[in-house]
This record gives structure tokens, sequence and C-alpha cells, in this order.
């Protein structure tokens, strides 16, 4: 692979297990500030607080003192915010029988 393919991650797809896998890798242990979702056209907030994790080939939202949404990775599309705050998360969620969530997650913002 050429190093522009590695420096632009052209090439890429976004649709393969090995991709997800690695955009939960690079998402697991991230603290969240808060979680909403998009409901009949108004943006809710339904979690504060926790983090992401990756655990036995599920992908796993703690907010609030709960689990809020647990994904097989295979299943799992993860897409960065345009600003780099936060990142959307789309697929079906195993806590509620496998329908189908969009939730935008927000970071805990630290100074680097």
């Amino acid at each position: 692979m050429s190093f522009l393919k590695k420096l632009f991650g052209v090439g890429k797809d976004p649709t393969s297990y090995t991709f997800r896998l690695e955009r939960a890798k690079e998402l697991h242990g991230q603290p969240v500030r808060y979680v909403t979702e998009n409901r009949e056209g108004n943006e809710d907030v339904v979690g504060r607080g926790g983090h992401l994790t990756l655990k036995d080939d599920e992908f796993l939202l703690d907010t609030s003192g709960d689990t809020l949404f647990r994904c097989p990775v295979a299943e799992l599309e993860a897409a960065y915010l345009m600003s780099g705050d936060g990142v959307i998360l789309r697929g079906p969620n195993l806590l509620e029988d496998g329908r189908e969530r969009t939730l935008t997650v927000h970071f805990v913002y630290y100074r680097k």
C-alpha cells in the first residue's frame, strides 16, 4: 500500500469487519459527556456521562450508570462528527431485541 493511501485512508472499505473493528478499538475507553437521539424531529438527550467499551466482539455504550446501547461489531456503523467532538453510532441494539438505533455521542473535552 502506498504512502498516500495510508495517509488519507483511501482503499478502506467502511462496510468490512476489519474497518469496523478498527473503529471500535479507536473508540474503546472514550469518556462520554452526553448522548442524543433524534426522535420525531427533536434531538433528545438520552444519557449523560459514561464511556464507550469494546467487549467480546460487542460494542457497548454505558451512560447514566446503565448500558444504553449494545451492538455486534460486525453490524456497527460509527462515523466521527466533523468537529471531532463525538461520533454517530448506528446499529441494532441487542438490549431492545435488535431494534435499529442511531445515537450521537458527544465526548468529554480534554485539553491536550
